[in-house]
């Protein structure tokens, strides 16, 4: 029984789907019934008329990934989805076969059954796993080091304990390097300044660089001493005294764990109570999938900030953070060659 990384889309655009429907699902929706190929040259065929302007180890290395998951997985086998809603990996059990579901959304139609049994956060996987993890691929097979037993290990336990170790994928395809050679640099390196943060700005110092970075996008701020807040971990205004809309009420959580709607509505709550214009809910950990119900119709008063929305603005001010706070988290740009999917 074999561990296999299915991405629900570049931005996660395949991810609410997969989780409200419990299957693991696919793009390449120009391509018909993949289960009605009787060998990868077939299918390579079908590729060619679908996809007539792509390269032709673009086409093999879409083939491979396309033939493994209506040929290969199996069954009893086992999926990482890698979220991008919030720092989590989601792992759960095949329970069907490939299917066709031409009803679905358009690049949602490839599908296999899935029973999402556990959503480990990132913060809890080492960094070799998380590497495994980090192919540019849609679909691939983990299997060196004993992955499929220690995923396995990982998902029996209770969810927040223990801590796996690595392991890296080896498959090949006709034409296709291997995922090890596809590393996504992007995920890579948010990682790295994931686990750096958490290690540099734990607990109430998330709430200093959240505060740095609100004073470098033009705020005056006041921030709580550790301890009890009041429901505000960090109180911006514009203007010179810090006293001009709009003003925010910020909350902070660096804990691992997705947070629930029940801190989102504490925050909405409290906003009249300090005269606040908008609030700003920062969860390291990330948001629970009830919460985007709740908040939809909040968009112009609460903004969410997972890890990742505070990376971006954290790299997107930068260059004006305070001097300290730039020592304590040393980036640098890097550009990269972007590879296909």
């Amino acid at each position: 029984m074999a561990i296999w990384l299915v991405r629900a889309g570049r931005n996660g655009e395949r991810e609410a789907l997969a989780l409200e429907r419990n299957v693991a699902t696919i793009g390449w929706t120009e391509m018909p019934d993949l289960g009605t190929f009787r060998d990868r040259d077939e299918m390579r065929r079908s590729f060619s008329e679908h996809y007539s302007a792509e390269s032709a180890g673009t086409l093999a290395n879409w083939t491979g990934q396309c033939w493994r998951f209506a040929k290969e997985i199996a069954i009893g086998d086992v999926i990482a989805m890698p979220l991008k809603s919030r720092p989590a990996v989601q792992f759960g059990n095949v329970t069907g076969p490939y299917k066709y579901e031409p009803s679905f959304p358009p690049g949602t139609e490839h599908t296999h059954a899935v029973n999402w049994a556990r959503e480990v956060p990132r913060a809890q996987i080492d960094q070799d796993l998380l590497f495994s993890l980090g192919s540019t691929m849609t679909v691939a097979r983990i299997s060196r080091n004993d992955a499929e037993q220690r995923f396995r290990a990982m998902m029996s336990r209770v969810a927040g304990s223990g801590t796996p170790q690595g392991a890296d994928s080896t498959t090949k395809e006709d034409g296709q390097q291997p995922e090890s050679e596809t590393l996504d640099i992007e995920e890579f390196g948010l990682d790295s300044i994931r686990r750096h943060i958490r290690t540099k700005f734990a607990g109430h110092g998330l709430a200093r660089l959240v505060e740095a970075v609100l004073i470098a996008q033009g705020y005056k701020t006041h921030r709580s001493p550790p301890g009890a807040d009041r429901g505000v971990d960090i109180l911006a205004g514009r203007g010179p005294h810090g006293l001009d809309s709009p003003r925010l009420c910020v909350q902070v959580k660096s804990g691992d764990i997705p947070i629930d709607v029940k801190v989102f509505r504490e925050l909405d709550g409290i906003l009249g109570k300090f005269k606040a214009d908008n609030g700003l809910l920062v969860s390291f950990g990330g948001f629970r999938s009830s919460i985007p119900g709740e908040t939809q119709y909040d968009y112009f008063r609460i903004r969410l900030w997972n890890d990742a929305d505070l990376i971006e603005a954290l790299t997107t001010c930068y260059e004006n953070l305070p001097e300290d706070v730039k020592a304590d988290i040393p980036l640098k740009r890097v550009w990269t060659l972007a590879t296909e999917e």
